[in-house]
């Protein structure tokens, strides 16, 4: 037996001995984005005999898919020219092995083993616990998770309007140049109140979690929710997404009421809720129901949507009333209206008015032209005959002048001589 064997002999019976001494915390499972990084938290210790040796040279060295020497070894801190690059954050001294790979691809994928090399004879594989570590070309789908009044339900379970909700989406971040950023989007635009966080996970990873709260109403029905994940790589953005549908169960609701009134009155009620609504008509406070004089007949327009139309071949008056009722487990609605029933014979009588009515308006129109012609006439007349009598006025007024005093005296002078 050579001595290079005798050395690893001595190192596996260490290890044997050993072993219960020399624990080694690491996660089980990594999963990384390729052109990323990827972060190894990793804690060890050792004999308290080798204490002294474990000192500010000490390196971390690992292994990957086997603990070969140096066969199966990528990367040693105290060398450069390895295949991983990367970086022993933690500090060896103080047994914190934590390493951070830059820049991997999909062929680092494997099972990584840490060993530590110290002064004198501290070298040691932590061969009974190992880390595998997964490269993905393309980033996982964030985690979705419901909560109902802070109780965890299926997301595909349905919830009562009125429910406090939580959605909750979670995804690992991973190592990129920045940390990622999750974003909430609906098929219905609706208005998203979220609020993100960073924390770690069971296996010491830091994850990112994003909140949508919020209170159920039917409006949310079959909405979906989407979850988005971006990641920041050093050359390019890559993201994930994840969906959740929304079902709310509501107590149904009446959208449209409206009745065509002529000698047969038709009328359409359209209800919507979930479950499924029922539609019941009342004519006057009295259930109505297929018969001679009526027909009911409906249209399912969807799981929660439906159309109910009735068809009344029967004498109404003024003071009847049809009522649509809907009801559902959550609760009913109703909407009435009131009809006002126009007999055949009222049809043709506005059939014959309506004529007479034109030639009546044509009429009133030619005789306010007319009258109206004939007072801007006579206006017109009014004005001529005003000019015409002032004119007069004037002449009288100059031809019935007084004679002047001087006229007077030579006449009575004329009368002397």
């Amino acid at each position: 037996m050579d001595k290079e064997q005798k050395i690893i002999l001595l190192v596996l019976l260490l290890q044997g001995v050993w072993c219960q001494y020399w624990p080694i915390s690491l996660p089980e499972k990594i999963e990384a984005l390729s052109g990323s990084c990827v972060t190894i938290n990793c804690r060890f210790d050792i004999h308290s005999e080798y204490d002294k040796d474990l000192n500010d040279s000490a390196a971390g060295v690992w292994l990957k898919d086997g603990t070969g020497i140096p066969k199966n070894v990528v990367f040693y801190s105290n060398r450069t020219n390895l295949y991983f690059k990367g970086e022993i954050i933690g500090k060896l001294k103080s047994k914190d092995c934590t390493t951070i790979f830059f820049n991997i691809t999909s062929n680092c994928s494997g099972v990584f083993f840490f060993r530590i090399e110290g002064n004198g004879e501290l070298k040691w594989i932590y061969r009974q616990k190992s880390v595998s570590i997964n490269v993905m070309d393309s980033p996982p789908n964030p985690t979705v998770q419901m909560f109902k009044d802070q109780m965890e339900v299926e997301v595909h379970e349905e919830v009562l309007e009125g429910s406090s909700m939580c959605l909750r989406c979670s995804a690992k971040t991973l190592c990129s140049s920045s940390p990622p950023t999750l974003t909430w989007s609906s098929t219905d635009r609706l208005h998203l109140n979220e609020s993100s966080r960073l924390q770690l996970d069971q296996q010491n990873q830091t994850e990112i979690i994003s909140d949508l709260n919020f209170t159920a109403t039917h409006l949310q029905h079959g909405v979906t929710f989407i979850c988005t994940i971006t990641y920041q790589l050093q050359r390019r953005n890559t993201t994930a997404q994840s969906y959740i549908t929304l079902r709310v169960q509501y107590a149904p609701k009446i959208s449209l009421f409206s009745c065509n009134r002529t000698d047969v009155t038709v009328c359409l009620c359209e209800v919507h809720g979930n479950p499924s609504p029922k539609v019941e008509w009342f004519l006057s406070g009295r259930p109505v129901s297929n018969s001679t004089n009526t027909f009911i007949s409906e249209e399912r327009l969807s799981s929660t949507d439906l159309r109910s139309f009735i068809s009344l071949h029967q004498s109404l008056t003024h003071t009847d009333t049809l009522q649509c009722v809907t009801f559902n487990t959550h609760g009913n609605a109703s909407q009435q209206i009131q009809l006002l029933y126009y007999s055949q014979e009222m049809t043709n009588c506005q059939q014959t008015l309506i004529p007479l009515l034109i030639i009546l308006t044509l009429i009133l129109i030619l005789y306010a032209l007319t009258v109206g012609f004939a007072l801007y006439r006579n206006k017109q007349l009014s004005s001529k005959l005003k000019v015409y009598n002032d004119a007069g006025t004037y002449a009288s007024l100059q031809l019935s002048a007084p004679v002047s005093e001087y006229e007077t005296l030579n006449f009575k002078k004329d009368d002397t001589q």
